[in-house]
């Protein structure tokens, strides 16, 4: 039994420190997975919250390995993403940033190195943004959540060519925003 498994049938049965365990695990792609599809930060928050209530009622049901589990995550997020967009217009919502949501975020050893990594994530991730919605929703899944290409296609709903295609477009247009495309480090798929 690899430790995913022990994590996930020890929380289970109720286990709070294993659950802990799943949840840092996939927090992080969750969030830049919302990100990249909302604009509202409070929005990102309050639908994380509420896909976390989902995973957590749905516990029992999920079969799977870790990637498994990134998916099921991400496409609950989705699906509580789309509710709450559908419910925007009919109650106002706030704007206001939840700085104790921000402050509860792991800390780092390297606060440079943190500081690095946050800031070239918030560059890709706004130039994410600039893509075509489709594009973005699958260079995330694809490139910062660390799906694979069948596990994408089963998110957004389209074949895998389709996932590829548009991972493909959507990777070179991000190599055109960032000015980067002639980098000879940077392995562009052909």
């Amino acid at each position: 039994m690899s430790e995913f498994e022990r994590h996930l049938a020890s929380a289970r049965n109720g286990d709070e420190v294993a659950f802990t365990v799943l949840f840092r695990a996939a927090q992080p792609s969750l969030l830049r997975y919302l990100e990249s599809l909302a604009r509202d930060r409070s929005l990102v928050e309050e639908v994380a919250g509420e896909t976390w209530v989902s995973v957590v009622k749905g516990l029992h049901r999920f079969k799977g390995d870790e990637a498994g589990w990134r998916a099921w995550v991400l496409t609950i997020g989705r699906a509580r993403l789309h509710d709450a967009q559908r419910q925007i217009y009919r109650r106002p919502r706030s704007t206001d940033i939840d700085e104790q949501a921000l402050s509860d975020l792991p800390a780092h050893d390297n606060v440079e190195e943190s500081v690095q990594v946050l800031l070239s994530t918030e560059i890709v991730l706004a130039s994410v943004k600039q893509l075509p919605a489709d594009q973005a929703e699958i260079v995330v899944l694809r490139y910062i959540a660390g799906l694979d290409v069948a596990r994408t296609a089963r998110i957004v709903n389209k074949s895998p060519g389709a996932v590829r295609v548009a991972a493909h477009r959507g990777l070179r247009s991000l190599a055109e925003l960032l000015a980067i495309q002639d980098h000879p480090d940077l392995d562009l798929p052909q």
